[in-house]
């Protein structure tokens, strides 16, 4: 980072393209019906989310709606480029742009998304653009201390675990402590080159699965 620090700018709406997926800025009329049939039968998503399950696509295409008339949080819409279908959901919130901080939450993985390929590009790409293209000093990721998944998620992404905000929200009518996560722009050359190099086609045999992990490049990378 240089010494001589100057603010950011705030995220625009702008595409984030990448080999597997492409994520959009939200665009109900583009990608409420496919996003509404990515989650059925798949109530769980919601678990720990402050809204959801929608009970019908009325209920969630105003939602939608809602959703993409915000700027922060920036909701974005994770495509899978073989499928062309919209399949989850993520965005930037909290913009600290003179102070070079900022969030990515509210994710949401359809089950056809969730530990692929695809996921972690989603993560990768609102990573690289954060850092390379936006010139942040930190990314954080915040989430329900009981939501194992996402805790999990945070530590295999390369986010460094920071405690827990006890008594920090109320979410549907119970009591959220959230667990804090972050990286900073020193952290993220060694992250970047394990992301590559996990995505690269050679760490995937020919039934799709990863040759090295996430956890195990990082390791390669910092000796």
């Amino acid at each position: 980072m240089a010494l001589n620090w100057k603010p950011v700018e705030a995220p625009a709406r702008v595409p984030l393209d990448g080999r597997t997926v492409r994520l959009e800025p939200v665009d109900p009329a583009r990608h409420a019906a496919q996003l509404f049939a990515s989650i059925q039968g798949a109530d769980h998503v919601w678990d720990y989310l402050a809204y959801g399950p929608f009970p019908n696509f009325e209920t969630f295409s105003s939602w939608l709606n809602e959703r993409a008339a915000s700027t922060d949080p920036l909701f974005y819409t994770v495509v899978d480029r073989a499928a062309e279908a919209a399949r989850g959901m993520a965005s930037y919130m909290r913009f600290d742009p003179p102070n070079g901080v900022i969030e990515v939450g509210h994710i949401w993985f359809s089950p056809a998304l969730q530990r692929s390929r695809q996921a972690t590009e989603a993560i990768f790409l609102m990573a690289r653009h954060v850092f390379d293209d936006l010139g942040y000093r930190r990314l954080e990721w915040k989430c329900d201390s009981m939501n194992a998944p996402s805790r999990q998620a945070a530590e295999r992404f390369g986010f460094e675990y920071e405690g827990v905000f006890r008594h920090h929200m109320v979410i549907k009518d119970r009591n959220r402590d959230t667990a804090w996560f972050g990286m900073t722009d020193g952290d993220w050359p060694l992250r970047r080159a394990a992301f590559e190099a996990w995505l690269a086609d050679a760490n995937f045999d020919e039934q799709g699965l990863q040759r090295r992990s996430l956890a195990e490049l990082r390791a390669q990378f910092a000796r």
